[in-house]
């Protein structure tokens, strides 16, 4: 890979490390090697390229931070980039930690948002790491709630004895120690209310830069103003829901690393807000994005912890939700019996709902549209296409219009079973209509199912309704 300029200073500080460590050159070569596996990076390093670095060359991009934690498995305590004498840059596992307390959740999270919304092109190419996966979850499941979030200005008071009254800032202006108030906190959430209209009818990538400067420049400031316990449990919850929307648009333009970091911080946003059941809705989408990436293992796990952690107190709607999401990567996976009796439950706690039952906003979404797609993908993916087509026209037929991008999801799954039933015909005219839709948004997830389908056409690539389907597809420019 290519290197800076060598330095003229020998590296002794990583001269000693790697005594220390006992690491030969190609043995601490090989080690950040297989720590960038980890992470979707592909690298090359050598003996030789360890020897150049302590001739004092500096390695780019996020090298110095996998060297630094190779150093910190290895010797089982905490170490830097500038530790080993090498240039500061982001940690490889920035945004990933589990935050120990309500403040250093703030922190990381508000620099999440800040690199986000700045020039950090990178931060939108960190690829999505399973192994990331574990420790916030396992954290959040046995971690014990927080015992106050309430944030007070301390009061000045001068020699004479007197407080002195802060000064106010104008009421347009939002600054950090400013009181946040009920009207703030309602904000917010009108604020996600908009956002997500826009990213369910025009995809992730129509506003979600705006969305992430609102969280830097509106939302940081109240989390680091003034607020009392009960209010800042509001305000927390606030947050982690625009912080799971910000993920969940950056998972639909395939940020994926990006996204599993919002994710992983919209989590610890949840259990500073106390309030478990939302934690447990970000963990089943942590679930989502791993089905959609084929890690279907790890789908499984996070949507078992998500059950644990409620337990049988959620109303039957988040239940229904929490058994699907396990569904699905049983789905991935092929593992028919699993899949079906996670279905099975699924729908019956969806039935056991009642129109009186008090169901958390975010998921009021879940009803019999959404179990009847979540039944045609998994009866997809196990290629029982015709369940998989009864199921998915189901959910277009009950689907409100509001949901631009579910119901293009749900026509390619029908395509798809209607090419598994040997449909040529009526797959093809339904995945031409699902490509036009997706050329209208901007989200990744949409094209890449159009192309999943056009994958599967493959054996009949010179059927005539192939032929006129390309000729559509490709007339949409």
């Amino acid at each position: 890979m290519t290197e800076r300029p060598a330095q003229r200073t020998p590296n002794r500080q990583l001269a000693a490390l790697i005594a220390e460590a006992g690491f030969s050159n190609a043995g601490l070569a090989r080690r950040v090697d297989q720590l960038g596996l980890e992470h979707g990076l592909d690298l090359r390093y050598d003996k030789t390229s360890v020897t150049r670095w302590l001739r004092g060359q500096q390695p780019r991009g996020t090298t110095p931070a996998l060297i630094a934690e190779v150093f910190t498995r290895r010797l089982g305590r905490r170490l830097s980039a500038q530790d080993l004498g090498l240039d500061a840059c982001a940690p490889v596992y920035a945004g990933l930690e589990f935050a120990a307390g309500p403040e250093e959740a703030v922190d990381i999270v508000s620099g999440l948002w800040r690199k986000d919304s700045g020039s950090h092109a990178e931060l939108r190419k960190i690829a999505f790491t399973p192994a990331g996966l574990v420790v916030p979850s396992r954290d959040w499941l046995i971690g014990r709630p927080d015992d106050r979030v309430a944030r007070g200005e301390p009061v000045r008071v001068p020699p004479q004895g007197r407080p002195v009254v802060p000064r106010q800032r104008g009421q347009a202006e939002r600054a950090p120690g400013q009181k946040v108030t009920g009207g703030d906190i309602a904000a917010l959430g009108s604020v996600g209310d908009l956002f997500r209209t826009l990213d369910d009818q025009y995809g992730g990538g129509h506003a979600r830069q705006a969305l992430v400067r609102y969280l830097e420049h509106e939302c940081e400031p109240m989390l680091r103003g003034t607020y009392g316990e009960t209010t800042g449990r509001r305000l927390f919850a606030a947050a982690a829901d625009l912080t799971r929307l910000a993920g969940w648009t950056s998972y639909d333009i395939a940020a994926h690393g990006l996204a599993q970091r919002y994710f992983v911080q919209a989590l610890r946003l949840a259990q500073a807000a106390g309030d478990r059941a939302y934690g447990a809705y970000v963990l089943v989408t942590m679930s989502r994005q791993a089905v959609y990436l084929g890690h279907g293992r790890e789908a499984i796990q996070l949507a078992r912890v998500a059950q644990q952690g409620v337990g049988t107190t959620a109303p039957p709607v988040v239940q229904a939700l929490l058994h699907s999401a396990e569904a699905r990567g049983h789905g991935v996976l092929g593992e028919v019996r699993a899949c079906t009796a996670s279905l099975v439950r699924a729908e019956r706690a969806l039935e056991a709902a009642r129109p009186g039952d008090e169901v958390p906003h975010w998921a009021r979404f879940f009803d019999e549209a959404q179990l009847a797609d979540e039944f045609g993908h998994c009866h997809r993916d196990l290629q029982q296409f015709r369940a998989a087509a009864q199921h998915a026209e189901r959910s277009l037929q009950l689907r409100a219009p509001a949901y631009a991008r579910s119901r293009l999801f749900c026509r390619v799954v029908l395509a798809s079973a209607r090419l598994g039933l040997g449909e040529l015909d009526q797959a093809c005219a339904l995945a031409a209509e699902a490509a036009g839709q997706a050329a209208e948004m901007r989200s990744v997830r949409a094209v890449e199912y159009v192309r999943d389908f056009e994958r599967r056409l493959e054996p009949y690539k010179d059927a005539a309704p192939v032929r006129s389907y390309r000729d559509k597809v490709a007339a949409l420019g």
